[in-house]
């Protein structure tokens, strides 16, 4: 099973199941897969979707200390929601 397929298949899983900020960030990365398939007019393969997750897991890092040291940790920590969910589909 391809990992664009997994996402698919993850996000319909969490809608039935009710689990609203796993499905959110699942969309995320759909999005961000389907902004960079459009924009480069191609269809990407299970390496390339791993480097928009790897960019996805840079910026969440990113944003996660940014939002500590401005002492906002509610921020941080839906940041660190997202990271989690992402870093799933990580090998």
């Amino acid at each position: 099973m391809s990992l664009k397929q997994q996402l698919t298949d993850d996000m319909k899983a969490a809608m039935k199941s009710g689990e609203k900020d796993r499905l959110a960030t699942i969309r995320l990365i759909n999005a961000a897969i389907k902004q960079r398939e459009v924009d480069e007019r191609i269809t990407l393969d299970d390496a390339a979707v791993l480097a928009v997750l790897e960019k996805m897991v840079k910026q969440r890092k990113d944003s996660i200390s940014q939002s500590a040291s401005a002492g906002r940790a509610d921020l941080a920590a839906v940041e660190k929601a997202e990271l989690a969910v992402i870093q799933a589909y990580l090998p």
